[in-house]
């Protein structure tokens, strides 16, 4: 039986557009797990087409629970390093064509829409927040938006129990049936009633 391998998925990555316009990082990478051997190939070959031949990765060993000295790529390998001094949320790429390319880290447990604001704000030309920064900024708006919902989940409670209330006591319950159905523009009188 030969086994087949799925082709690896592309790179979740956005890059800051070429400009005149130097700022902190160049995008952002969201990668789908925390295991870097499996996750920098895709990374490392979506990027050589616009940075050259990446030869060196620089993380956080914090944000990585094992950080393997070489990663193959297609046609060469790729020299890992790590350094604590380095900010978590970000990763370095080392290249010789370019240089150096600063990439903020989004955690792979991240909500979709939250990931997008992040790789939209690293993607920022001339931007000066660094990755710490952003993911500080990114945490501080997605507790706001969770209270906000969680106050408009309560108050809609509180509406609809207020609803239920005035519901009960305002005559929520079926009206009583006419005594004198109506038909037409005429009142048509009950059998047993002989009073208007």
């Amino acid at each position: 039986m030969t086994a087949t391998l799925a082709p690896p998925l592309s790179a979740r990555l956005s890059l800051t557009p070429k400009t005149t316009l130097a700022g902190l990082l160049d995008g952002a990478w969201w990668p789908r797990s925390r295991d870097l051997a499996a996750e920098l190939p895709s990374l490392v070959e979506a990027l050589e087409g616009n940075f050259g031949r990446v030869t060196r990765v620089m993380v956080n060993p914090t944000t990585w629970p094992v950080v393997p000295h070489k990663v193959p790529v297609t046609g060469h390998l790729v020299h890992v390093g790590w350094f604590t001094e380095q900010d978590p949320d970000k990763l370095i790429l080392l290249s010789y064509t370019v240089g150096r390319c600063d990439l903020l880290v989004i955690p792979p447990e991240t909500e979709p829409a939250a990931a997008a604001r992040l790789m939209d704000a690293a993607a920022l030309p001339g931007s000066v927040l660094t990755a710490g920064v952003l993911m500080s900024d990114e945490a501080a708006t997605g507790r706001g938006m969770r209270d906000a919902r969680n106050s408009l989940d309560a108050r809609s409670r509180k509406e609809a129990r207020i609803g239920e209330d005035s519901w009960e006591t305002d005559g929520g319950s079926a009206p009583a049936p006419l005594r004198h159905p109506v038909v037409g523009s005429r009142m048509i009188p009950l059998p047993g009633n002989t009073r208007r």
